[in-house]
């Protein structure tokens, strides 16, 4: 049977104090549930009497119906020179009413003379009596030994004194934290061989990631015998942040075989991820180990034609297994087997050796040795694929636009204004509107234009809006690349468009997302031709 070890979470309280993340109480209410649904052990959600909005999820939290996790509480030892009983923190974390709660103590004698200005007797009294009184109190008692691994670099025999203090307390776990997050690996492992010497009380780890070794030193420690590790979604936390759990716990379950959550539940792990990111108004990091949009997505024409017979030559586990997709990616780097592998992807069975195979992959690559790139415009891709193949239905004919882009002195912003004529269902329509700048005029004379004879764009608008000057070395007259993603609510998607005018390249853009939304609901009617089977 494998090894148990134990998954503490701690996003909503160390990932919380990362620069430019808060999370309100109804983000922290909804984590939770998120977390205990993907069946970690513990969730450390906070820092009692810190904060109104800490206060008050403790107060919300007991209402919860979790099916496993158990809600810790964070605080830390009493203060130099009051006693447990009348410390207010010590108090506020047994009104928090969690089974467990978590103390972190100084065991760098540094920290406590220079931070707490306490002698080194008195800091072992501090974690000796609040564990003591936490216990006394019926709570469940995880001691955190703060700055571990540098106070034990420093004098290793008073780190070892700090946690068997605990230890002989009461704590029920002693996790060792790497606070500063500048140990190695083989500094962890042999400080956790150490404190295994000298205590029976089970052990944890706790990491920080400001040598980006935060996961490779909670496996080291693993390794050594702890069987709690602690971390957060996404390595979020402070400066650096910390061990990242969603590359952690499949490391240690499908590369080591311990077991740490139900093997069920990994396939969760991406929308995990990607829920945290969302709540914390962040975007997600698509070179994110595991759970990254880009994790086991395939650029050479080499790598998706190897990958494409055999997984196993590019892939060191199964994309699906931590609830990702394989993605075959299209480029001027691009191989054949890139380009059926994509046109499967659209339900269409397109032969490698085919013509029309070797037609889209000579496009791909004039297009892109021109600037343009399909990467994150998957959606101007298929509608290249889809005319190569004879399978594009022309929704409107481009006539001719202009944009006039004024500013007078009394004008607080600028006055825009664009004219566009376009043919639609064989008539002209000559369109004008108005709009905060030259692309939101565009955008507004085309819908006018285009949604009396086409009402489901209505539903459309443009969420993401990216200019990027491609290096030509022209200065102001350079080329431009925009990709524009858009949505109807439902689906989103991306399109791109390329000139030496960036009002052109928009509107390429832009016409290009227009012209795919109207063709994907085509085909979901089944009024579109379908593209043919080639061979």
């Amino acid at each position: 049977m494998a090894k148990r070890i134990e998954v503490y979470d701690t996003t909503l309280r160390d990932g919380s104090q990362a620069a430019e993340i808060t999370f309100s109480l109804e983000d922290k209410i909804r984590i939770v549930q998120l977390l205990d649904s993907l069946g970690l052990d513990y969730i450390e959600c906070g820092w009692p009497g810190s904060n109104p909005r800490d206060m008050r999820f403790f107060r919300e939290a007991r209402k919860l119906d979790l099916k496993k996790a158990e809600i810790v509480a964070f605080g830390s030892t009493r203060r130099k020179g009051v006693s447990p009983a009348r410390d207010p923190q010590i108090r506020e974390l047994i009104s928090a009413q969690t089974t467990v709660v978590t103390i972190v103590g100084k065991t760098w004698k540094l920290h406590g003379q220079r931070v707490l200005g306490v002698s080194a007797r008195e800091n072992l009294a501090m974690i000796r009596e609040s564990v003591d009184y936490l216990k006394a109190h019926k709570c469940r008692v995880f001691f955190d030994a703060e700055h571990f691994f540098d106070g034990f670099r420093h004098d290793p025999e008073y780190t070892i004194e700090v946690v068997t203090e605990a230890a002989q307390a009461g704590a029920d776990l002693v996790c060792l934290c790497d606070t500063n997050g500048g140990a190695m690996p083989d500094e962890i492992a042999s400080a956790v061989r150490k404190v295994r010497e000298n205590i029976p009380t089970p052990i944890g780890i706790h990491t920080h990631n400001d040598c980006e070794l935060a996961v490779a030193n909670a496996m080291a420690a693993v390794q050594e015998g702890a069987n709690h590790v602690q971390g957060t979604i996404n390595g979020l936390g402070e400066r650096c942040g910390n061990a990242d759990l969603c590359a952690l716990i499949p490391n240690l379950m499908l590369k080591q075989g311990y077991a740490l959550i139900p093997k069920g539940k990994l396939k969760h792990l991406r929308k995990v991820a990607h829920l945290v990111y969302e709540l914390a108004n962040k975007p997600p990091d698509p070179h994110q180990a595991y759970v990254g949009d880009n994790a086991f997505a395939h650029k050479g024409g080499q790598h998706g034609d190897a990958v494409i017979k055999d997984p196993r030559t590019y892939e060191h586990v199964a994309p699906d297994t931590v609830g990702n997709r394989r993605r075959i990616l299209i480029s001027d780097l691009a191989g054949k087997s890139n380009i059926a592998y994509k046109a499967s992807e659209y339900g269409i069975n397109l032969d490698k050796a085919s013509p029309e195979t070797r037609e889209i992959l000579a496009e791909v690559k004039r297009l892109e040795d021109q600037g343009y790139q399909f990467e994150g415009a998957e959606a101007s891709f298929e509608l290249l694929m889809q005319k190569a193949l004879k399978g594009r239905k022309a929704y409107f004919k481009f006539k001719g636009f202009r944009v006039i882009d004024e500013k007078r002195p009394e004008d607080a912003v600028p006055r825009v204004e664009a004219t566009i004529m376009v043919e639609v269902a064989g008539k002209i329509e000559h369109t004008a509107a108005q709009g905060v700048g030259p692309v939101n005029a565009l955008d507004n004379a085309l819908r006018k234009a285009l949604e009396r004879f086409f009402p489901l764009l209505k539903d459309v608008r443009l969420i993401d809006y990216k200019v990027r000057v491609l290096p030509a070395g022209k200065g102001t007259a350079s080329q431009v690349r925009v990709l524009i993603e858009s949505t109807d609510g439902k689906d989103t998607w991306g399109t791109v468009g390329v000139s030496d005018n960036i009002i052109e390249a928009s509107w390429q853009a832009l016409t290009d997302s227009v012209d795919y939304k109207l063709y994907k609901s085509s085909r979901s009617l089944g009024d579109e031709k379908k593209p043919r089977k080639t061979t």
